[in-house]
């Protein structure tokens, strides 16, 4: 194996652990749509466990940004990444509108990572700045009180934007959180040995194909549980 093929393995292995724990994530939410699990979604567990997920997925932007940039991609690549995102944004905005237009996703991850793809990429080949400028960005997301309700107020006030979307990504901290990735190129953690086992193999596959797993996971899911539920239904008439 190349070191650019290893470098790419242990991102994308990253990037697949956020795949899988999202898929676990709106697993255990179909779940409890359908009476099978009760829990508190407000609860630190969830509200930190939706946090881990998005943590490593956006700062998987600012690391691959930084491969990108180390390894002189083409600008092309960058804009051809950019537009299959921006696809997919609109995709999920579509669908969900047409779903459920009074909860439809008009700023969900992929149309952060969008967005947060152009911002990063100037930075990404001074990590050091880069990181620190992240900080800043989550200090005073912090310190001001920057939350996700407040950016949310400001995208409804503006753009006349649904009171309860589905999902959204506020820009700050996230921001921050994408800011500080590239750091994780510049410790060179995109070296750390991975060992060669079908676990790690399916990771690498899912990060790899993270855009179309975020895509289809739900088509699959919720069909599964609910078909779950008028199977035990019918059972037990």
């Amino acid at each position: 194996m190349s070191s650019s093929q290893a470098r790419f393995n242990v991102l994308d292995s990253y990037r697949g652990l956020a795949v899988v724990l999202m898929i676990l994530f709106h697993f255990c939410w179909d779940l409890r749509d359908f009476g099978f699990v009760t829990f508190d979604d407000r609860s630190d567990f969830w509200i930190n466990f939706r946090a881990l997920i998005v943590f490593m997925f956006v700062t998987a932007v600012g690391w691959s940004s930084y491969l990108a940039t180390h390894n002189h991609q083409p600008l092309r690549r960058f804009i051809k990444n950019q537009t299959k995102v921006a696809l997919g944004a609109a995709l999920i905005s579509l669908g969900t509108y047409l779903a459920l237009p009074e909860q439809w996703v008009f700023f969900g991850i992929l149309h952060f990572i969008f967005t947060a793809g152009f911002i990063v990429r100037p930075l990404a080949g001074r990590p050091v700045i880069s990181c620190i400028v992240g900080l800043l960005l989550i200090a005073t997301s912090y310190f001001y009180h920057i939350d996700a309700l407040t950016s949310h107020r400001w995208f409804i006030h503006t753009f006349s934007a649904p009171d309860a979307t589905l999902d959204f990504i506020n820009p700050l901290p996230w921001l921050g959180a994408v800011l500080i990735g590239p750091i994780f190129g510049y410790l060179r953690l995109h070296y750390a040995k991975l060992p060669q086992n079908i676990s790690v193999k399916a990771l690498t596959f899912l990060g790899r194909h993270a855009l179309l797993a975020y895509l289809l996971h739900q088509l699959i899911l919720y069909p599964l549980v609910m078909g779950g539920y008028f199977f035990m239904a019918l059972d037990k008439q």
